[in-house]
Order: structure tokens, then sequence, then C-alpha cells
């Protein structure tokens, strides 16, 4: 057996498509891939897994691409889960954990979906790629293209961060700003799709990248030895990771690898500039509408429209969590508080995570003995723009007075 995928459904309404194909959306919606997990299980127990290279790879039998195909990889390993004890007690929490992605090759979570999608596209034929992308997804989707030697076509707001133009161009995209948002550049990617015949690989729009995404949850299962935490905190743009995760631990619970049934309470965080989710949410809607003037630093959430979006409102509401908008204007804070207290290089979207989650404590939503966990999806290293800085200098022509360093030092 090549593969243990059975076949592609549609999130919306259950069609059934053909495994092996190229299929992007269905009827406009996306596409969920299902697996036999009796045979998963009869192939697999989890303590075997323990002898195989710690890499999102160790979970083959979970994910699309034939046993017998290499992947396209640049060796992206399993994310670390840290213990986060000082800013627990700043928090007021007992247990938090941050699992940081930032480790991954390209320094975000997109290593995830874009090495299994990238394998994906090699294996079934495809050679030229087109995603829209406000951040991250662009420069990782060029540097798994370069490795598979496909060519990759990348539409960027015009006020993208200067590294992921770098990434993107530096891999050999070809690469465009755009006077408009992410949803803009998509527009352009569907308009272009006939006459340039190149595939959409945009969030959710192929079913692979999800598939990637997923092995998040599985991580997790398997750090915490099989069992999961109370609550997870997750910055919702596209929302492809929340809802692999969400999708990682209905497999695993249906395959009887999970110590303990309960789920996580999944908590969607997005900012006060960029929240149409949260409003979702809020009003009890199915579909989330178009989010007006959409404004955050944090640019992997300033997705003003998601197709998935009935996906995500229906994996928080399953799980009983909830989806909050976080201060716009404490990014900056956050990230130092928690890069000072922990060490851990705290992107602009997980910032958000804090503050909402600080709320959430406040609120006794999260309650201080439960075991929560915080997404990192990125390296504070790729938004230097976010931080305005003006640090003391020092003139070497002059008598250095060090007892007055403290003073002059930036708090």
């Amino acid at each position: 057996m090549n593969s243990f995928v059975t076949h592609l459904e549609s999130a919306l309404d259950g069609t059934r498509l053909e495994p092996g194909q190229v299929h992007g959306l269905h009827r406009g919606r996306p596409l969920w891939v299902r697996y036999d997990l009796d045979a998963i299980r009869r192939t697999i127990a989890p303590e075997q897994l323990l002898q195989r290279t710690p890499s999102l790879w160790r979970y083959r039998e979970l994910l699309p691409l034939p046993l017998d195909v290499e992947p396209v990889t640049l060796g992206e390993g399993m994310s670390p889960l840290l213990p986060c004890p000082r800013l627990g007690r700043r928090l007021g929490l007992d247990q938090l954990w941050i699992k940081d992605e930032s480790q991954l090759p390209t320094g975000s979570f997109k290593s995830r979906g874009m090495t299994v999608a990238v394998s994906l596209a090699k294996h079934l034929g495809l050679t030229r790629l087109a995603i829209p992308t406000a951040g991250n997804a662009g420069g990782a989707l060029a540097a798994y293209a370069a490795r598979a030697g496909l060519e990759v076509f990348v539409f960027m707001p015009e006020d993208t961060l200067l590294i992921n133009q770098l990434e993107a161009w530096l891999c050999g995209a070809k690469v465009f700003l755009v006077n408009g948002l992410i949803n803009d550049c998509g527009r352009l990617v569907r308009e272009g799709a006939d006459s340039m015949g190149w595939f959409d690989f945009s969030t959710l729009k192929e079913p692979y990248r999800l598939e990637g995404k997923k092995t998040m949850g599985l991580e997790l299962a398997e750090q915490l030895g099989w069992t999961l935490p109370e609550v997870l905190l997750y910055p919702t743009g596209g929302g492809t990771g929340l809802i692999g995760m969400w999708k990682a631990f209905a497999e695993l619970r249906e395959l009887g690898w999970l110590r303990d049934s309960r789920l996580p309470r999944l908590v969607s965080c997005q900012s006060e500039g960029c929240a149409p989710i949260v409003r979702a949410f809020e009003q009890g809607a199915e579909f989330a509408e178009l989010f007006p003037n959409a404004r955050t630093v944090a640019s992997g959430l300033r997705v003003p429209v998601a197709v998935g979006d009935f996906m995500m409102l229906r994996a928080i509401r399953e799980s009983d969590g909830c989806a909050v908008a976080g201060s716009e204007s404490r990014i900056v804070e956050w990230m130092r508080t928690a890069m000072t207290l922990e060490g851990i290089s705290l992107c602009p979207e997980s910032a958000i995570c804090l503050d909402v989650l600080e709320r959430l404590i406040a609120q006794q939503v999260v309650r201080p003995k439960e075991r929560v966990v915080v997404f990192n999806t990125g390296a504070a290293q790729k938004y230097p723009e976010v931080v305005s800085l003006k640090l003391p200098r020092l003139d070497l022509s002059q008598a250095i007075n060090f007892a007055e360093l403290l003073d002059l030092a930036t708090g």
C-alpha cells in the first residue's frame, strides 16, 4: 500500500473525491484528506514513533504523500515544547508552555504546510505555483519550491515586511508587490490561473498544507505523553493551523492513541485591527464577513476574509473554545515581556495570544491550574519593522561613567 489516504472530502457538503489527483477547492470551499484509520491502527503503534527521526515526517502514515515517495524537505525537525514558568507566574498560571515554531527551517510554522504541499505538488506533476501572502507563507513556498525545482509566483501587499520580500526573491520566486491586501493578491492569483497555468497555493485552496499544519497537533500530543492541554491558544489569520490541529486531535482520538479522550478548548486569537473570526463567533454566525479596513502589524493576522472561516468556527465551537481579539497597542510590550522572561523569539502574532490569555485569566475563563499551550508561529527577528527602537549611544571620545549606565539603558 502506497498511502493510507482513502479519499478527499468537501468540508462543506461531504462530497467525496478521488485521491492521487490534483484538487483545489470544491464548489468554492476546502477539502479534507481522509485516511483509513483502522488500517493505520493495525500498522503502527505510537511507541514505534520513538524509533524514527524526530521530524514531522515521522507521522508518514497520517500524511498524504505515498510512503515510497521521497518528500521535499529542508530538514524540519519537531519544534520544542518549552515550559515557561516565569511568564506563567506573570500571568497567574501554574503550567504554561510555548510550542516554538520559530525554530523550523524558514523561521515559522509555514514550513510544515509547505514541505507536505510542495511534496504532493511535485509528486502530482505540477510545475508552476502561485501564492498570495502577507508574510511568511510566500518565503516558505519559495524555499520548498526551490528545493523541488518548481517555479513560483508570489504576490504580496506592498507594505509586506522586507525580510519576507527578500526571502521569496532570494529563493528564486517571481515576486510582485500589490497596492492592496492579501485578498486582493488572492484575486490576482485567481484571475491569472488560466492564462498563466499556475496552481493556486492560497491558504486552504489546496488540501495538503492543512495536513502539514496538523503535525503541530500530533507533535503536541506526543510531547505531552499522548495527552493534551486544557487550553490551546493560536494566532488565527487563514486558520490552517487551528483547523489542522483539530483534525489531528480527532484522528488521534479515533486511533485510540490518546490516554484521555478530552480535547483542548481552542482559543482563536486575532488582533482588534483585523478580527473577522472573532466578530462571527460573537454573532453566532457560520461564516465570517469581510473585515473592513484591516490593519495590524502582525502581518500573519491581516486576513480580512478566509475561505476556511466556517471550518475555524466549527472547530472553536466543537471544542467549547472562543475567539478573542487582543490589543494591537500591546503587541511590542508582550513580545518584550515574553522574550525578557523566557528568551523565546516571539512573533507579533503570538504576542496577541498573550494579551488574549491575560484577559481570559482575568475573566476566569482560563483557570490557574489548567495546562495552557501558546503557539509561537514565527521568529521575532523576521519582524524588524514592528519595533521602533532608539538605544542609548556611548561616545568613545569621552570618559564613560559606568555608574550611569543603568539609568541610560532602555528599560
